[in-house]
């Protein structure tokens, strides 16, 4: 039986840039009609970013079998290098030969304000990628992409039977109520944040018990007041775990992700589930970036034990 995860989802390069001043000293309130200004940043670096990148990183680490289906740009050579260094299978990632990787430029002040652009760039053929083209799946995510590829695999998926979780994050926006309830009814598992489901309940006029019954689990997450796991008429309280450091918050929902995942790839309990993937969150906080943590699978179960009292699976 196959184990392989199929992670839908953006890849992207970050640029980070530090202005060693405040924005609110520079941008006039009574001026922002007519704004020219420039920011020196004396440092920038570049981080491996993007959605199924950062989930892929931490399933592969944990064991599992992860396959990125992306797209990426005519600059994404390290990047596909990277992965082969990793042991991650690139063959569902599609280069885009007209196009830039997809690509967040963030400017953080003093006060860490952020002034941010995004380029989408190879993300938007994030639709050219069919599901059927690989192979026997476990099960595959739809986390945030370019909006007709969301769209159409998660189709893929329904037709091909494929269980897969709903991942909307900050594309939940893009969709209307109606695609929003048919991404529901396609999927076996929907993950978010509270904000995004006060806002998934808002768009579809669903509730909380109608969406959890039309799911094999509906996984709500709340920052420091851990996570809820709703399935089979049950609500499971997950316990947040104290983070070594709070350092970056970036990529944690995809480390947690990573743990829902390689749980029910290997048929866990819920319960034991949803606590690999409040742990995986935690060990992401306390590092800068989506992928600059590192753990082997055998920490996981240390480090498992010590936080929950007891040893997973």
């Amino acid at each position: 039986m196959s184990k392989t995860s199929l992670i839908c989802g953006s890849l992207a390069f970050d640029k980070i840039m530090q202005y060693h001043g405040r924005f609110g000293e520079t941008l006039l309130a009574d001026q922002l009609h007519k704004v020219n200004v420039s920011f020196l940043v004396p440092t920038l670096k570049t981080e491996y970013g993007g959605c199924s990148a950062n989930i892929a990183y931490n399933l592969k680490m944990l064991g599992g079998e992860p396959l990125i289906m992306a797209t990426i740009g005519q600059d994404g050579a390290e990047y596909l290098d990277r992965f082969g260094q990793l042991g991650i299978d690139t063959r569902a990632i599609r280069t885009i030969g007209n196009a830039y990787t997809a690509q967040c430029f963030v400017t953080a002040d003093l006060d860490n304000n952020q002034i941010n652009a995004f380029h989408p760039g190879a993300m938007q053929f994030s639709h050219e990628n069919y599901v059927g083209d690989h192979g026997a799946l476990a099960v595959a995510i739809i986390a945030p992409d370019g909006r007709e590829g969301m769209i159409k695999h998660a189709r893929d998926c329904a037709a091909l039977k494929v269980p897969f979780m709903f991942d909307p994050g900050q594309q939940l926006p893009m969709f209307s109520g109606a695609e929003l309830i048919e991404f529901i009814n396609e999927a076996s598992y929907v993950a978010c944040n509270d904000y995004e489901f006060e806002m998934l309940m808002d768009r579809t006029g669903l509730t909380l018990p109608q969406i959890a019954e039309r799911l094999d689990a509906l996984i709500v997450t709340r920052g420091e007041k851990g996570s809820e796991i709703y399935a089979a008429g049950e609500r499971h309280a997950i316990p947040c775990v104290p983070a070594a450091a709070v350092v970056d918050p970036t990529g944690c929902g995809d480390a947690f992700r990573a743990g829902l995942l390689h749980g029910i790839v290997n048929g866990w309990d819920w319960p034991t589930t949803g606590r690999l993937a409040s742990l995986l969150g935690a060990i992401k906080i306390a590092h800068q970036g989506g992928q600059n943590h590192a753990f082997t699978a055998d920490e996981i179960a240390h480090k498992f034990e010590a936080a929950f009292g007891y040893k997973h699976p």
